[in-house]
């Protein structure tokens, strides 16, 4: 399973370290110390970025600081195959972003939800790319 450590789950959230720190000790995030660092579960930050995408807290994040033509970091939310295509949908900060693709690309890519990715958008193409990998726990 894919977990986050503080800064990054903040960076795909679009908030502070803080701010995520707090969620994690008021219970609104799960947060785990087992191995080391504190870590926070893939599925769960997803769970959580679906919910801020349309949540009056998102107003807080720095929408409009990310122009269009920007890659975005965020976290895969949702992935819907069929034997052709995939729809993944993201939370980058304050953005819900939704990309088609080949469903053997998104296998390539290993996309499901609380995976983090990158989505670089120009115009009307969402292309969505893993990040340099690290070591996941």
């Amino acid at each position: 399973m894919t977990t986050y450590r503080i800064a990054e789950a903040a960076e795909v959230l679009g908030l502070s370290d803080d701010t995520v720190r707090r969620w994690i000790d008021a219970g609104r995030l799960p947060g785990s110390t087992e191995a080391g660092p504190t870590v926070i579960p893939g599925p769960a930050l997803a769970a959580l970025a679906a919910t801020l995408v349309d949540d009056a807290e998102r107003d807080r994040t720095r929408a409009g600081s990310v122009s269009a033509r920007n890659r975005m970091t965020g976290i895969v939310t949702r992935v819907v195959k069929d034997a052709v295509m995939a729809q993944i949908e993201m939370v980058c900060g304050p953005y819900r972003v939704v990309s088609l693709m080949s469903a053997e690309a998104a296998t390539e890519l290993g996309l499901e939800p609380g995976v983090r990715a990158i989505a670089s958008v120009k115009s009307t193409n969402v292309v969505v790319e893993r990040p340099v990998a690290r070591r996941d726990a």
